[in-house]
């Protein structure tokens, strides 16, 4: 099986996981790289790679009924990106509140259906 056929599948997995994801709550890339397999034939070739930057390439590049403005990172911010205003906008549309352009996690992360462990975070609040 090559590298490309299993980073798809790979992709298929995180955007089904991001699907799932309820109205109003969000997860992390580290939350759903720790909540799915790692990929087969993913092979960590140096140390800026993680399984959590290939779940932000997955994100990067998900179908249209995914919600992706559900995926931020661990430190419960939106990722500086070119769409991150309207990731913003529309996490607020769905009643999230951000506190100095965070969103407390101990309040709007969704653990899944298996409890996905809460991540490791300062206190905001």
């Amino acid at each position: 099986m090559s590298f490309f056929s299993d980073q798809q599948a790979y992709f298929d997995e995180v955007w089904n996981f991001v699907r799932r994801v309820p109205f109003g709550t969000v997860v992390t890339y580290g939350q759903i790289a720790q909540s799915l397999p790692q990929p087969k034939y993913f092979v960590l070739n140096e140390p800026s790679v993680s399984v959590a930057r290939l779940v932000g390439s997955a994100m990067a590049r998900c179908p249209a009924d995914v919600p992706w403005h559900r995926v931020i990172n661990a430190q419960g911010k939106v990722s500086n990106r070119a769409n991150a205003s309207e990731q913003v906008k529309l996490l607020e549309t769905e009643g999230l509140h951000f506190v100095q352009g965070r969103i407390d996690l101990e309040q709007y992360q969704w653990l899944g259906h298996n409890g996905t462990p809460k991540p490791r975070q300062h206190q905001l609040f």
